[in-house]
């Protein structure tokens, strides 16, 4: 490997120069070694996120980070392999009831998720809340379950695309998360390594969305889906709503409840439309549009699929989820239609109850969350329940009650809703 020097790559960039393949190989596995200092990498990312990156410059990045660790091999399956990412939202819980629903329908889901880091909750902290469930597996783990069963959700291993590791930290502390060609490289490393044959985005967009304006978001999808086609991975983005939240709840333990509900063949449309939309492009992807998802949520093997998975990682699908010891009802002050739900005020409320956390180390509460009782374009009567906040600590209302507060709209009876579509676009 050509030997490059920091300063020369982080002023290149700084002065706009396009980065060199050997530039961008060398930088990543200095740093990834400990070679190339954390206040240099911090230089560098901040003259990405100011002068950019072009196609060839991100999709090298995106391969020396695959390069600084393990691959992931699913060739030897007996089945296909597809995979879903979401940029993340308020009660998102979409990947709960998807995996063991295309599994059911015959593609091997080997989802490798991460825990939730301020207000959008992370998919392991939700089945943490199963008494029993375990997210760390080997790779032979792994491989195992997606032969039997055809799912797993579990912790990506520390093998896969480590500079990512070191990187996604230093982008939390510097100011430098929203450089698009380093959430997409972030996130596609981490997905080719993995080793998925078809790969389904779901890119938010709105108040609890990373991305909050529709142009970002799709330069964020065309980004990540240019990405993965270049690394010969079937990749396809949906576009998709977050200026309300998923379903009817934002937590840990009460997403899994919800997720079950649409399991059973119920649940809140919302979350139901998405997880059919997604799954149908999972399946495609792989080669399997022959099979309707629909069908699999209805005649229960969806559901089936789940028990086992859950149980295959030591949770007991038929145990009670922990129960908050504290509740707070926030009552509707009119009456008339609820108009506006906004999802950032809901996952900020969900976080300050101890859903989420504020540093990576930080513990979670399993129970805490928000429930609400009534969906944009519902007619509400003054004094009827609009939220249930939950929480072991009750000191913690004061403060979630401050972020609901200019986060919903209750109009006179007559105003004229008119719905957002879930599924904005797509791209690929």
């Amino acid at each position: 490997m050509t030997q490059h020097d920091a300063v020369e790559v982080i002023v290149a960039k700084r002065d706009g120069q396009e980065l060199s393949d050997s530039q961008i190989d060398w930088v990543i596995d200095a740093y990834t070694r400990g070679d190339v200092a954390d206040e240099q990498m911090s230089a560098l990312a901040m003259a990405i996120l100011l002068n950019g990156m072009d196609r060839r410059e991100i999709a090298r990045w995106t391969g020396a980070m695959i390069a600084s660790g393990e691959r992931m091999d699913f060739s030897g399956l007996s089945r296909p392999t597809a995979d879903k990412h979401s940029t993340g939202g308020v009660g998102d819980k979409i990947t709960l009831p998807l995996a063991p629903l295309v599994a059911a329908c015959g593609v091997a889901v080997p989802q490798l998720s991460g825990r939730g880091l301020g207000h959008t909750g992370g998919t392991l902290d939700k089945l943490e809340a199963i008494p029993g469930w375990r997210a760390g597996l080997s790779n032979e783990e792994i491989l195992d379950q997606l032969e039997s069963l055809g799912a797993v959700i579990c912790a990506a291993g520390d093998g896969l695309a480590p500079a990512d590791k070191k990187l996604y930290a230093l982008r939390d502390v510097t100011g430098t998360v929203e450089a698009i060609p380093l959430i997409a490289s972030s996130i596609m490393s981490k997905k080719i390594a993995e080793g998925t044959g078809a790969l389904v985005l779901d890119v938010k967009v709105g108040t609890g969305a990373f991305m909050k304006d529709e142009a970002s978001a799709r330069e964020l999808a065309e980004t990540m889906v240019a990405l993965g086609t270049d690394a010969g991975v079937h990749t396809v983005a949906l576009l998709t709503d977050m200026s309300t939240p998923l379903g009817l709840t934002a937590g840990n333990g009460i997403e899994v409840e919800e997720s079950v509900e649409v399991l059973a063949g119920g649940g809140p449309a919302d979350v139901v439309e998405l997880t059919l939309a997604l799954a149908r492009e999972m399946l495609a992807g792989a080669g399997r549009d022959d099979v309707d998802p629909a069908d699999r949520l209805a005649d229960g093997s969806a559901m089936d699929v789940w028990r086992q998975m859950i149980r295959a990682q030591d949770g007991d699908p038929d145990a009670d989820l922990p129960a908050a010891r504290e509740s707070h009802v926030v009552e509707a002050p009119s009456s008339g239609v609820l108009t506006r739900l906004d999802a950032m005020a809901v996952g900020m409320a969900a976080w300050r109850l101890g859903a989420g956390r504020a540093r990576k180390e930080d513990p979670v509460q399993a129970a805490a969350g928000v429930r609400w009782h009534a969906r944009p374009g519902d007619a509400v009567t003054a004094g009827q329940p609009l939220f249930t906040l939950l929480t072991d600590e009750a000191d913690r209302f004061d403060r979630a009650l401050a972020s609901l507060e200019g986060g919903y709209d209750v109009e006179p009876e007559g105003t004229a809703y008119s719905p957002r579509d879930l599924v904005i676009d797509r791209i690929g």
